[in-house]
């Protein structure tokens, strides 16, 4: 037998996916049309496994916590008529971060109305967790890019300098013999970094106990995307002046990007152990 509780907070799931169904659907189509946001399908997986994990813990104290649920609910609300208000001059992208951001906000003030606030904090990680859906608005991808093309750049320079190969740097721009090599947009591994980022959060989540330790796990992600990207671009342009111009324009240069993103997983890996034994020090 459903006890009722439950049975509130599935209506309130299935007014939740009537309102949002057409958010649902363009953010579907999102996902089939950018490759910056493939990583969506995994978060609400990822976000599953945790609750299920923790189910017990969960479930062992439930009480209707009004005010706190109320108050999450209306601030779900108001940032669903503020993306209802304003929808005709956002960009789609930008559209969808703030209506599911609005809906991912809703659905947690429902855990809280109908559970109760010690849920939610057994709760609170995959709960958070599913902000990943919303996708990132437009300024930050953009700051994110240039921040990540300036220290690709700079890491570029720095092993070419190291390998001895003589090259003269102007801007984002290396001229090498023969040849010159532009760290454009798409060099910066924007998607890559955001894969990580989330890998990161999670690895944290199943190795490490300090909050503080998450956080700089999760931050040195971005100093191993640029030291990534560095590699990857010195790599790659070494091959195309000294071995073969084609590899700058093969599936190699297109697609090299998954085994430099393992490289990535590895350089990870080592920051995660060091973590991890000085809490067991601890």
């Amino acid at each position: 037998m459903i006890h009722k509780r439950n049975l509130f907070f599935l209506f309130f799931n299935a007014a939740l996916l009537m309102v949002f169904y057409h958010t649902g659907k363009q953010l579907t189509g999102l996902i089939f049309k950018s490759e910056l946001y493939s990583h969506i399908v995994l978060i609400p997986i990822v976000s599953g496994y945790f609750i299920y994990l923790k189910r017990r813990v969960i479930l062992s104290e439930v009480e209707y916590s009004f005010r706190p649920g109320i108050a999450v609910i209306t601030l779900g609300l108001l940032l669903y008529f503020i993306g209802i208000e304003q929808g005709n001059s956002l960009n789609q992208n930008d559209y969808l971060s703030l209506m599911i951001f609005s809906a991912v906000t809703l659905l947690v003030g429902g855990v809280v109305l109908f559970y109760g606030v010690q849920s939610f904090r057994s709760a609170v990680f995959p709960l958070l967790f599913l902000f990943f859906l919303a996708p990132l608005p437009t300024a930050a991808v953009e700051k994110m890019i240039l921040l990540l093309q300036m220290g690709s750049t700079e890491v570029t320079h720095g092993l070419f300098k190291l390998t001895g190969v003589p090259v003269l740097r102007e801007g984002f721009t290396f001229h090498l013999s023969g040849m010159s090599i532009e760290v454009a947009k798409e060099c910066s591994g924007i998607r890559s970094s955001i894969a990580l980022f989330i890998t990161g959060i999670v690895a944290g989540q199943f190795f490490l106990r300090t909050g503080w330790k998450k956080v700089v796990l999760a931050l040195s992600v971005f100093p191993i995307t640029i030291l990534k990207n560095g590699l990857r671009i010195v790599t790659l342009s070494l091959l195309g002046a000294y071995v073969d111009p084609r590899i700058l324009g093969s599936q190699l240069h297109r697609s090299g990007g998954i085994p430099f993103f393992f490289l990535a997983l590895m350089l990870l890996a080592p920051v995660i152990w060091g973590l991890r034994k000085s809490e067991r020090k601890k």
